[in-house]
């Protein structure tokens, strides 16, 4: 009779996914950030491992750490192994309707777009559960779950299963009372130009759009790293925001923004839903749903 000779046994899970995102990412400290733990605990970690197969597997520098040759050559497959482990998992649990939805958005998205429209999801999908993150870049879907992704993408830059929205545009917007004393592009020259971090090159490109562009300095003015600060400070009257319409539509429609100077300008990027190969059952649905509430967003 055939015997199965036993599986070896394998080193703890928990190190080896340490090893495997510390190889990947070349660094102690953006394995610990990407698993949730501290920089030392990825340390004692990948020690465990090494001390378990009685082999080095990082040379430790001035400068950070370097993978040895036998550590670099097995990377490929246990990255893999961890693909797969991850997929089978989702395929577990993405059968399940009672499960929680995952979504990741960019921050300004996921406050002044998605939060807003949370409470028509729930009474368009009775019973599911949804989860928000705030995420700056589009989620890693083989190391992280996420059943839809929401980030702006220029035209071309998403995958062919993406529902983009309609064109964004971006116009000048601040308070009713600043924009009695705006009567022109020029008078921008004597406010306030309020910036976004990420998108601090909106104002040199709307300007360039009109007749004022060597009159007004673009690059004047304090930056934000969450546009919702930004626009907390031009609903304050502290001076005047770019607008992404797709976002402002809301405080456009009901007065607490004024845009003053028009026309709106259309962007290269625009909203874009990403949907992982795998996911909850209902996510196209939900997908769909999103899509179709946030049509006609960047109209003014």
């Amino acid at each position: 009779m055939p015997v199965t000779p036993p599986r070896p046994r394998l080193p703890p899970l928990n190190a080896l996914r340490a090893f495997e995102a510390a190889a990947r990412c070349e660094s102690f400290a953006k394995a610990a950030e990407e698993l949730g733990v501290t920089a030392g605990a990825v340390t004692q970690q990948i020690r465990q491992l090494e001390a378990a197969l009685g082999a080095q597997l990082f040379r430790r520098l001035p400068q950070g750490v370097a993978l040895t040759p036998a550590a670099r050559a097995a990377l490929p497959h246990l990255s893999r192994g961890f693909d797969l482990l991850a997929s089978s998992m989702q395929e577990l649990g993405g059968g399940h309707e009672s499960r929680t939805l995952t979504v990741a958005a960019l921050p300004c998205i996921a406050q002044l777009w998605l939060s807003p429209r949370l409470a028509g999801l729930q009474q368009a999908f009775p019973g599911l559960q949804v989860s928000v993150s705030a995420m700056e870049q589009p989620p890693n879907t083989r190391h992280e779950l996420c059943d839809i992704a929401i980030f702006y993408l220029a035209d071309g830059k998403a995958a062919p299963s993406a529902l983009a929205f309609d064109p964004d545009a971006i116009t000048p917007v601040c308070s009713p009372a600043l924009a009695s004393r705006l009567q022109t592009v020029a008078g921008l020259a004597h406010e306030t130009l309020l910036h976004d971090a990420v998108w601090r090159s909106d104002w040199a490109r709307w300007l360039a759009s009109t007749d004022a562009g060597e009159i007004v300095d673009p690059a004047r003015g304090p930056s934000f790293s969450l546009y919702s600060v930004a626009l907390d400070a031009a609903l304050s009257g502290a001076g005047v925001l770019m607008g992404r319409l797709s976002l402002l539509q809301p405080y456009l429609a009901d007065g607490r923004l004024v845009a003053p100077l028009g026309p709106a300008l259309t962007t290269p990027d625009r909203m874009t839903l990403l949907l992982p190969a795998q996911g909850h059952p209902r996510r196209q649905e939900v997908a769909d749903w999103l899509r179709v509430s946030g049509r006609g967003g960047a109209q003014m």
